[in-house]
């Protein structure tokens, strides 16, 4: 999957660059995510600035770039709708606010080191994010193909344009560094490609081209002054506080997902352990402040994260230099940036997506469980089609563990270690929870057992209350048959859940015998 990626230690001259880069992508995807949440393209573009900043100073893992996200903007477009329609031009307040809340709600869940949930994701789960990711970002650049004025399918002179233009900056991606690596190649690219339109195509779509269609700014003119705070105080907090808690709540889960995932792949490229507590904390006071200075929030961007791995960033230092960049785009260099043809960037995401999609995963079908090959394709299409990450990893997640769940209620074995006409001794094997607690005790009958039944559980492992009831129901089968059930070698966290349950479970204990004690202090000593 990331063979175009290459381990090596970040310089501060790589950063730099790399930066620079990375705040080049950074306009057009902040202006398209602003357009998506209905809101001044300079929403997003402050959104940007401020959580690219705040998480590549405080947050958990070096190299990676937070900025807007089309996520979060078709979360927070239904604040902006919601606000609207009470009063024209309310919708801005309720935007604000819905960020702001959940700034707060990330930074509790940081607080309360929730981030390790991350880990509960499975591999599967993972390649499907990235599959489903890298097919969305494809996608994303189709519209790059449209006329901007008739919104019809280019032809002709300007195809031929834009498709060469395009292809252009991907070779110079791909081939520069076997070259040189003295700057990124991905810069080089951009500010080549845009020359060259300058001088020889002067009639392909630029980024002034795509900030012209937006409201109020006919002339495609990049410019603004620094943002001051500003605190919603038109909203009637006492009967809007429920709308704006649930928006924020999805907001914030959506931003963390998507945030402790790209912190998880950029992990995998780098071969480095990123901090996902840290990292929810910085996401949330990035977001907050970005709603207290009128920016749109955000979290983690996959796509940019990946070019400014590629360019060889790999420090704070990238992303600090990318949102300054950013932030002297909007206010003093926006003539040069205006002039950026659109081709080369997405010469540049065509890039990133050969780099994302795990291309291996073509190769599982006939070497790894169907189930994963499920698991997988769920991901991927609830990702291309839904273009929720959050919903389509919580998907994944639910399957994968109904598939364990089933799979691993058809591994619970009893074996009959000792027959006589008085006792049998019973040994179980596996892990005995809601799932297979019900093939577990179709084993035993009361009825035509011995008088004496004791069951082994010293190769086995109660997980839930659904085990213990299902000795308390054994027990009390065995003795309205007039005959007795007793347990023996509980696990120590079996023995706890018991102590717990209390009179809940009515089931004879045996001692364990010394043999099973000493192994046991072995198995822990070791």
């Amino acid at each position: 999957m990331f063979d175009l990626f290459r381990r090596k230690s970040g310089t501060y001259k790589d950063d730099t660059l790399s930066g620079l880069t990375v705040a080049l992508a950074l306009v057009p995807e902040a202006i398209a995510f602003a357009f998506a949440a209905g809101v001044d393209p300079l929403v997003g573009l402050w959104a940007a600035v401020f959580m690219g900043f705040i998480t590549a100073a405080f947050g958990g893992r070096p190299g990676m770039i937070s900025g807007a996200t089309g996520a979060i903007a078709v979360v927070v477009a239904k604040a902006v709708q919601h606000g609207d329609s009470i009063r024209e031009g309310l919708g801005m307040q309720y935007l604000f606010a819905v960020v702001m809340l959940a700034g707060a709600i990330q930074i509790t869940f940081g607080l309360l080191k929730l981030g390790r949930f991350i880990r509960l994701v499975p591999h599967p789960v993972m390649i499907g994010f990235v599959n489903g990711l890298a097919i969305v970002i494809l996608m994303a650049q189709f519209p790059s193909f449209r006329d901007l004025d008739t919104n019809d399918w280019l032809s002709g002179q300007a195809l031929a344009v834009m498709v060469g233009l395009v292809l252009l900056t991907m070779l110079i991606i791909q081939f520069l560094p076997k070259l040189t690596k003295a700057v990124p190649s991905t810069l080089v690219a951009i500010v080549s490609v845009g020359l060259l339109a300058v001088f020889v195509f002067p009639g392909a779509a630029t980024v002034s081209d795509v900030l012209a269609t937006s409201p109020g700014n006919p002339d495609g003119v990049l410019k603004g002054s620094f943002p001051l705070p500003a605190l919603p105080t038109d909203i009637a907090w006492a009967k809007e506080w429920g709308f704006l808690l649930r928006t924020a709540l999805v907001v914030a889960m959506v931003g963390i997902i998507e945030s402790l995932m790209t912190l998880q792949l950029i992990d995998e490229i780098t071969e480095t352990r990123g901090h996902g507590n840290r990292e929810c904390i910085a996401q949330g006071g990035a977001n907050f402040l970005s709603g207290l200075f009128g920016g749109m929030g955000g979290c983690a961007m996959i796509g940019q994260s990946l070019i400014n791995i590629k360019s060889g960033g790999r420090g704070r230092t990238s992303g600090i230099v990318a949102a300054l960049a950013l932030a002297s785009f909007i206010m003093v260099g926006g003539p040069v940036i205006e002039k950026i043809p659109i081709a080369a960037l997405v010469g540049v995401m065509f890039m990133v997506v050969i780099g994302t999609f795990e291309w291996s995963s073509l190769k599982t079908f006939g070497r790894v469980p169907m189930s994963d090959i499920l698991v997988i394709a769920v991901v991927t299409l609830v990702t291309v089609f839904l273009h929720d990450l959050a919903t389509a990893v919580f998907i994944g997640i639910i399957v994968s563990a109904l598939v364990f769940a089933w799979e691993s209620s058809k591994h619970v074995f009893v074996t009959l270690e000792k027959d006589t006409p008085d006792e049998r001794i019973y040994a179980v094997q596996g892990l005995l929870y809601f799932g297979s607690v019900r093939e577990f005790t179709e084993r035993f009958q009361a009825r035509s057992d011995v008088k004496n039944i004791v069951i082994d559980l010293a190769h086995a492992r109660v997980c839930d209350m659904s085990g213990l009831e299902a000795f308390n129901a054994l027990a009390e089968r065995y003795r309205a048959a007039g005959k007795n059930l007793r347990l023996r070698h509980l696990s120590p966290d079996c023995r706890r859940m018991l102590d717990r349950a209390g009179s809940m479970v009515n089931v004879e204990i045996l001692p364990d015998d010394p043999d099973y004690m000493v192994a046991r202090m072995r198995l822990g000593h070791d």
